[in-house]
């Protein structure tokens, strides 16, 4: 069995709006509504109906032999539902055709797996929820944020009910071992790992459109000659891409919709591959060996680690304020203070104050609102500041709340349990003294 994987992500870039100084403690409007709305129907028009409807065509047109994955954040669907829900109802159409498998990952696109594994689990199962309640399907493979992984990590997922995780394939985890087999978690066999084969997946992704690259023009016939060159031993090439790939990163007068279209042909007609999707892929082999992944990984930069987001010290300030104040969001127990700490816990602000520049962080640049990433710090430290201010009001008015309502009990709980105690008071007698009294 030789299976090809084509996996899509799917995370709109989600922007805060400029937040002054002087907005703090007097404007709670953090999102910036108008950038976010223009840049999910951009993407709609360019990719997502388009892509949707090729994909939709080659189902039809193959079958069950031709299998895609989806993983696409909640912020992502909530911002489909609210501006684009067109793209929402080709969505459905898809995975009613039963070809189209959708993967769990964290609701908010965030790094909480990181950090707090309470909300990790909270925003997997949101998301699960999201997916069900959408498309109808309980997913069976997980995909973190920004395919963030380690051995700990992996742990968490399978504590979540997922045995099956797709991740990078990075050299300095991999060594000489092929990312094209399926392995397991040293220590959690019962963890399965499909690594993406990032040279292949990256050669459509990033490298399609560059007239000076020695491989330009890729075309169908040309890639899947790649795929036939592997070797006998592959077992599965995991194709993981941002789904804006086609028709935004790479536009239309690229040729990007034509490969789509021509690629399941080719595969079919000139090699031994077939299409699956990960748990078909997951329930038919069995892992080549373990891998040891004590350090996170991701599939950002070359270095294919978490400095991505979590490399200068404006990062790490951000990131441990926000989760410091966890605690109160929890306590205080207001829907719109948990919703918006959510939403700062996005991925992309965190990307927005990295000091690296690598070219293969050119396409996410292109959504960068900021002039340079202390202006993505400083914006979102002055959210921050004023979001600090909410919670710690809400948290004070509901002990309040709490304090106003204990005496109201405790009178309640008196009139009920305690009896009435009789008492008799003894007259008071002045003792008399040998003298007489004088009047």
């Amino acid at each position: 069995m030789k299976s090809i994987c084509f996996y899509f992500q799917i995370h709109q870039p989600f922007r805060l709006r400029n937040y002054r100084f002087f907005d703090i403690g007097y404007k709670h409007d953090y999102f910036d509504e108008y950038a976010n709305r223009f840049i999910m129907q951009q993407l709609a028009e360019n990719s997502y109906l388009p892509a949707n409807e090729i994909l939709l065509s080659q189902i039809k047109k193959f079958g069950k032999k031709f299998k895609v994955s989806f993983s696409i954040s909640g912020i992502a669907l909530e911002q489909m539902e609210r501006f684009t829900p067109e793209v929402i109802d080709s969505f459905k159409k898809l995975a009613a055709t039963g070809n189209v498998e959708f993967l769990t990952e964290t609701n908010n696109h965030s790094l909480a797996s990181l950090k707090s594994k309470t909300e990790f689990f909270r925003q997997v199962k949101l998301h699960e929820a999201k997916i069900k309640s959408l498309f109808g399907v309980k997913p069976k493979t997980f995909r973190n944020t920004e395919l963030i992984y380690n051995d700990d990590i992996g742990n968490l997922i399978f504590e979540l009910g997922y045995s099956t995780v797709i991740t990078e394939g990075p050299k300095h985890v991999l060594g000489w071992k092929s990312p094209n087999l399926l392995y397991c978690s040293a220590t959690n066999p019962k963890v399965k790992l499909l690594m993406k084969n990032f040279q292949l997946s990256d050669d459509i992704a990033f490298r399609f459109s560059v007239r000076n690259w020695s491989e330009w023009p890729l075309t169908s016939e040309k890639f899947t000659g790649w795929l036939n060159a592997l070797g006998p031993k592959t077992e599965v090439v995991n194709l993981f891409m941002d789904y804006e790939t086609f028709g935004e990163n790479q536009k239309k007068e690229t040729g990007i919709f034509d490969f789509l279209k021509t690629f399941p042909q080719i595969v079919f007609d000139k090699s031994r591959f077939q299409f699956n999707t990960p748990s078909e892929v997951a329930a038919a082999l069995q892992p080549a060996s373990p891998l040891h992944i004590p350090y996170p990984i991701s599939w950002a930069d070359e270095e294919r680690d978490i400095t991505a987001w979590l490399g200068n010290e404006m990062q790490n300030e951000a990131f441990n304020k926000l989760y410091e104040l966890e605690e109160s969001v929890n306590s205080c127990e207001d829907e719109g203070i948990l919703d918006h700490w959510q939403k700062l816990q996005v991925s992309d602000h965190f990307y927005y104050m990295s000091t690296k520049w690598f070219s293969d962080g050119t396409v996410r640049r292109n959504y960068n609102p900021y002039n340079s990433p202390y202006d993505a710090f400083i914006n979102y430290m002055n959210v921050l500041a004023d979001f600090e201010i909410r919670v710690k009001k809400a948290c004070a008015g509901k002990v309040k709340e709490e304090a106003s309502k204990a005496p109201a009990r405790k009178r309640a709980t008196k009139k009920v349990d305690e009896k009435p105690v009789k008492t008799t008071k003894k007259p008071v007698t002045r003792k008399k003294t040998g003298g007489t009294s004088k009047k």
